[in-house]
């Protein structure tokens, strides 16, 4: 069977250029206890902030357009750029439910990956979320290829030349992995998205619903070169984890040659409905000629603002709170998809 490597596809990473950003329009009252007033209109902050950079494509179906409409024009959205696409999804997390692109640089051809999506190993109802990537297929009229293997968006990260960084955590997990074969699935990642190296770490942070999705940990900013979070407090839950993650990181010798491993500090849980949750600035969006980076209100803002900036040189970094966000467990880049050029 032919396979998107085999025919010349491969992923590219998020700093190449993008037609567009595909986000989910939240509508699951029950997943935003308290809060969900406060959501759309956080939600088209966000979506503005894309806008002024690229087209942004949102799942939005029946009853849910007016609202993005409204939202939207009083975030002052470059209503120009949006597309609402009559999609339904369970919740807001495109980065995991939303189609792996794939393009074959030669004729151009622009195509997608569908994996299996179970709401982060079972925990969240995703019968809708999981047909996302086919309906986008069809509406966009691209190749689909489809693997029966669970794979999160936010659980890899890739250069774009064939390394593909995850965690143990979660491709390990059994939740996802009880009964699968292993080696059928790598190969399916490799023949898939064109990898020729899977990179492994460990743990992730405490209490992440997906049980430590990479771009929560690490990330490619460059192809050898990876900004990875650090915890400098011994006495937090994620100290130990990071620091053997670094550890790793420093020892991977991928084609023969060391990665430069740069550092992000870790924001400090936040206390939400009754949980710790994980903030952290690894959870950036990378879109053309911008940077979207989430905040939290604490001293690591301008940090990693700075931080973040000295990695894109030429991009303009652009700061978006996303305390109201981390209810659900989550920041930018989970919110979102790529669309590559």
């Amino acid at each position: 069977m032919a396979t998107p490597r085999s025919l010349g596809f491969r992923m590219p990473a998020e700093w190449e250029p993008q037609s567009a950003t595909w986000l989910s329009w939240p509508s699951n009252t029950a997943l935003w206890p308290g809060h969900y007033d406060l959501i759309p209109a956080k939600f088209a902050e966000f979506a503005a902030a894309i806008s002024r950079f690229q087209p942004v494509k949102i799942n939005a179906a029946g009853q849910l357009r007016a609202e993005a409409e409204r939202e939207l024009k009083a975030a002052k959205a470059d209503l120009s750029v949006i597309e609402l696409t009559d999609i339904a999804t369970d919740d807001v997390w495109c980065r995991d439910h939303g189609p792996i692109f794939v393009k074959n640089d030669r004729t151009k051809e622009l195509a997608l990956t569908d994996w299996e999506f179970h709401g982060w190993g079972g925990k969240f109802e995703a019968s809708l979320d999981n047909q996302v990537p086919g309906k986008i297929a069809a509406k966009l009229g691209v190749k689909k290829f489809s693997y029966p293997f669970e794979l999160e968006g936010g659980g890899i990260e890739v250069s774009g030349d064939g390394l593909l960084l995850t965690t143990e955590a979660v491709q390990n997990n059994p939740n996802r992995a009880e009964g699968r074969d292993d080696a059928a699935f790598h190969a399916a990642i490799r023949d898939g998205l064109a990898i020729d190296e899977l990179l492994w770490i460990g743990e992730g942070l405490a209490n992440d619903d997906t049980d430590g999705h990479i771009d929560n940990l690490a990330r490619f900013i460059a192809p050898r070169t990876i900004l990875a979070v650090s915890e400098s407090d011994k006495s937090s839950p994620n100290y130990a984890p990071m620091q053997e993650n670094l550890k790793r990181l420093r020892e991977m010798r991928p084609r023969g040659q060391r990665l430069d491993i740069l550092e992000l500090p870790l924001p400090k849980p936040i206390r939400l409905a009754g949980r710790d949750l994980p903030p952290s600035h690894a959870n950036f969006l990378i879109v053309n000629d911008g940077v979207l980076v989430p905040l939290y209100g604490q001293d690591s803002d301008s940090v990693a603002m700075g931080i973040i900036g000295d990695c894109f040189p030429g991009r303009k970094i652009v700061g978006i709170d996303c305390r109201l966000l981390l209810i659900e467990g989550g920041a930018l880049h989970c919110l979102s998809q790529q669309q590559p050029v």
